[in-house]
C-alpha cells in the first residue's frame, strides 16, 4: 500500500507537521504537474522537492547555484538514509564515476548540480538516458532579466530540461515581484493555479529603518548592540574593505566579531562560517554572499550598515533572522551618501558600444564549431566576465550560435605508464596522432603543461580532438589529469543577415538593463522615505496586502516618529577634480579612451582591461569615488567633446 506525503514526511524526514503551504505543492508535483512555490527564507522550500524525491521511482535533479546549500541538504538527506550527492569540479574523477554508475542504476535519488553543469555537452548526455521524473530550479528569479539576481546560465534551462527529459519542473525561490512570478510562469509553462504563494510576512521580524548622517553610523551601531541582549548577528555591507573595518570597530568595543567576503581565501571564509554557525553570539560583518544557504535558526539581528541593492535584496537578507520564530530585529543604518557607491557598481557593469560590437563581431568571424575563452574575450573587449557570458547567453538564445560544452584551456598531466606503453596501445595513425600531442607539452619536474590552443594550432588538429584523448588516456588509468583555464565550445548556426541591427539591440538591452538596476535602488531608498508601515509597503512591493494595514512590529507602527532619508547634497565638480579627470585622461591608455571607461576608473571601478594594464596600481584609480558616477561620465564626455573638436 502506498503511504502518504504525511506518512512519508513523519517517517522519512522527522516531522510531524508540514510547514505553511509546502503540501500543497508537494500534492501539485505528485500529481504530475510543474509548479512554483513562492516562500520566504525559512519557509521550508527544500522538502518541496525532497518529500516527491523519495516518493517518485525516478531522478530528482536539483539546480541550484548555491553550494553550501548543496552540501548541507545532501548531508541531511543522508543521514535521513536518502541517496543524494551533487556533481561538480571539486569531485575527483573515480567519485564522478560512483555519481554517474549511482545515477544510471537508478538507485539515486536527488542529484544536485550548478546552472552551468547544464552546457555541458557530455554531462547532458549522460543524463539523457536517466528517468528524470522532476527538475528543481532553486532560486528562480535569476532567470528573470529583469529580477534583482539575473544569471545567465538560468536563460537555458528551459531547453536543457527538455533535452533530459525532465517530466515536470518546480521552481522556488524567496523574493519574486508579480513582474518576475509572470515571467518564471511563462517560461516554465506553469498554470495560473500550480503558482503557490506563501506569506512574506513575518511578525516575529522587528523592522526598523533608521537615517542617520553618515558620520553618526558607527556610533549608531555601537549604542545599538550596547543596548540590545545578546545574540548572533549578521551585519551586512557593501564593500570588502567596510567589512574589515566595520568587524575591527566592534571587535575594539568588546564584541566578537569577524569580517567575511569574497577577498577571503574559502578556507578562511568556512572558518568563520563554522564559528558564526557554533555561536549564540557572533557578529559576522560580511558582504551580501553570507548566508545563502546557511541553516542557521537563531539569528537574533540582521544589521544592514550599507544600503541594500534591491528590496529583493533587503526582503531576503533580513529573512535570514528569527527562523526559529523568536522575536529578532532588522534594522537598516540609512545613509544617503550610499547611493553613489550603489549606483557606481550598476554603472559600472554597462560595457561601451564598442566592447557589444567587438565581442559580436569577433564570434561571427567563426563558422561550424569554435571554441573561445570568455577570460580572453573579456580583457580583449574591456567587458565583465559576467556580462560577456548574459551577451553570449543572448546570441544563443536568438538562434545565431548554440554552446556544447567547455573544455580546458590548459592540461597539467602524468603518465602513469611509460609513453611508449602508452603509445603501443594504438593503431600508427593514432600512436602518431598522440606523439604530436605529447610532443608540445612542457616538461616539469612530475607534471607535464599542455596549452590547448597553442598545441593544436602547432600540430594542426582541433581542441576538441586533443581535449578528447587526453580525457581518454585518463579513463584508461594511462594519466593523471589536473585542467584549468576552461574555454567554451560553440557552434555557429546561423549568421544574421544585418549584425548591426543585432548590436543595436543588444546595446539597448544592456542600457535597459542599467535602467531598471538604477530604479529599484531608488525603490529601496523610497521606502526610507515612507511613514507608513515598512512592512505594509514591502509587502505591497511583492503584489501582498497586508490585513489592517499595519503590522504592529516596525519601528513605524511601534510609535517611532518618522524621519525622512537625509537630503543627499551633491556639489558641483571643483576645478581640483576636474584637474584630476584631464591628468587621467592624458595618460593615454587603451583602456581609458571611452568617456564610460574613463569614469570608472575614476570612480574606483575597476575592468578586465585595466586590470589587465595593471592600471588600478595608478593613483588617480577611485580618486573621485565618492562622486556620483553620472556627475563623472558627464564630465568625461564633455572633455572628449572637446578634444575631438580641437582635433578637428
Amino acid at each position: 500500500m502506498a503511504r502518504s506525503t504525511r506518512e512519508v514526511c513523519k517517517s522519512v524526514f522527522g516531522f510531524s507537521e508540514f510547514l505553511g503551504k509546502q503540501e500543497q505543492v508537494i500534492e501539485i508535483v505528485l500529481a504530475g504537474r510543474s509548479a512554483l512555490a513562492v516562500f520566504p527564507t525559512g519557509g521550508g522550500k527544500s522538502l518541496c522537492f525532497q518529500l516527491p524525491g523519495v516518493m517518485q521511482e525516478g531522478l530528482t535533479l536539483v539546480v541550484s547555484p548555491l553550494i553550501a546549500l548543496m552540501k548541507d541538504q545532501i548531508d541531511f538527506l543522508q543521514s535521513h538514509h536518502v541517496t543524494a550527492a551533487r556533481y561538480d569540479s571539486s569531485l575527483t574523477p573515480v567519485q564522478l564515476d560512483e555519481v554517474k554508475d549511482a545515477m544510471k542504476s537508478g538507485t539515486l535519488k536527488l542529484l544536485y548540480i550548478s546552472p552551468e553543469r547544464l552546457s555541458n555537452e557530455r554531462f547532458v548526455q549522460s543524463l539523457q538516458s536517466v528517468q528524470i521524473d522532476l527538475m528543481v530550479v532553486d532560486e528562480a528569479h535569476c532567470i528573470s532579466e529583469w529580477g534583482h539576481n539575473f544569471r545567465p546560465d538560468y536563460l537555458k534551462l528551459v531547453k536543457a530540461a527538455q533535452r533530459v527529459g525532465a517530466q515536470k519542473i518546480l521552481a522556488l525561490t524567496a523574493t519574486a515581484t508579480p513582474a518576475v512570478v509572470r515571467d518564471i510562469c511563462s517560461v516554465f509553462q506553469i498554470a495560473e493555479g500550480d503558482y503557490v504563494h506563501d506569506s512574506f510576512h513575518r511578525p516575529n521580524l522587528e523592522m526598523h529603518i533608521s537615517p542617520v548622517p553618515g558620520v553618526e553610523r558607527d556610533r549608531l551601531l555601537l549604542s545599538r548592540m550596547k543596548v540590545r541582549s545578546v545574540g548572533s548577528t549578521i551585519v551586512y555591507v557593501t564593500l570588502q574593505k567596510t567589512a574589515e573595518t566595520v568587524a575591527a570597530l566592534l571587535e575594539q568595543h568588546g564584541h566578537p566579531a569577524r569580517a567575511y567576503h569574497a577577498g577571503m581565501d574559502a578556507e578562511e571564509r568556512n572558518a568563520v562560517q563554522d564559528w558564526f554557525m557554533a555561536s549564540k553570539e557572533a557578529a559576522v560583518v560580511a558582504t551580501i554572499a553570507f548566508g545563502m544557504g546557511i541553516d542557521k535558526a537563531d539569528i537574533r539581528y540582521v544589521y544592514h550598515y550599507n544600503c541594500p541593492k534591491s528590496i529583493e535584496n533587503y526582503a531576503q537578507e533580513t529573512g535570514r533572522a528569527g527562523r526559529d520564530g523568536q522575536l529578532s530585529v532588522c534594522e537598516w543604518l540609512a545613509v544617503p551618501e550610499d547611493r553613489i557607491a550603489l549606483e557606481n557598481f550598476v554603472y559600472g557593469d554597462t560595457p561601451i558600444d564598442e566592447a557589444v560590437s567587438g565581442v559580436i563581431q569577433e564570434v561571427l568571424a567563426h563558422d561550424g564549431e569554435f571554441t573561445l575563452s570568455h577570460y580572453h574575450l573579456a580583457r580583449e573587449h574591456d567587458i565583465r566576465t559576467l556580462v560577456l557570458a548574459t551577451l553570449m547567453t543572448w546570441l544563443e538564445l536568438d538562434g545565431v550560435i548554440e554552446s556544447i560544452g567547455a573544455i580546458p584551456g590548459v592540461y597539467r598531466f602524468k603518465a602513469l605508464r611509460s609513453s611508449q606503453e602508452i603509445f603501443a596501445d594504438f593503431d600508427p595513425a593514432r600512436a602518431a596522432f598522440l606523439r604530436s600531442v605529447f610532443s608540445q607539452a612542457k616538461k616539469g619536474t612530475i607534471w607535464l603543461t599542455l596549452d590547448l590552443s597553442k598545441a593544436a594550432a602547432t600540430i594542426g588538429e582541433p581542441m576538441g580532438r586533443i581535449a578528447k584523448a587526453l580525457n581518454y588516456l585518463e579513463e584508461k588509468g594511462d594519466l593523471e589529469l589536473k585542467v584549468s583555464q576552461m574555454m567554451q565550445r560553440y557552434r555557429m548556426n546561423n549568421h544574421p543577415q544585418q549584425p548591426e541591427h543585432l548590436i543595436q539591440r543588444f546595446v539597448q538591452r544592456f542600457e535597459q538593463r542599467e535602467k531598471s538596476a538604477i530604479e529599484r535602488l531608488h525603490q529601496m531608498l523610497e521606502l526610507a522615505d515612507h511613514a507608513s508601515c515598512r512592512v505594509e509597503e514591502l509587502l505591497r512591493y511583492f503584489g501582498e496586502t497586508l490585513p489592517g494595514g499595519h503590522c504592529g512590529h516596525c519601528d513605524i507602527c511601534l510609535d517611532a516618529t518618522p524621519r525622512p532619508l537625509p537630503a543627499l547634497e551633491i556639489e558641483n565638480l571643483s576645478p581640483q577634480q576636474i584637474g584630476c579627470i584631464t591628468t587621467t585622461a592624458g595618460y593615454g591608455h587603451e583602456a581609458l579612451a571611452h568617456p564610460r571607461q574613463l569614469a570608472r576608473f575614476l570612480c574606483g571601478i575597476s575592468s578586465p582591461a585595466t586590470q589587465r594594464d595593471k592600471l588600478t596600481q595608478e593613483q588617480t584609480f577611485g580618486a573621485l569615488a565618492e562622486v556620483p558616477f553620472s556627475r563623472v561620465l558627464a564630465e568625461c564626455k564633455q572633455m572628449a567633446e572637446k578634444f575631438s573638436a580641437a582635433q578637428n
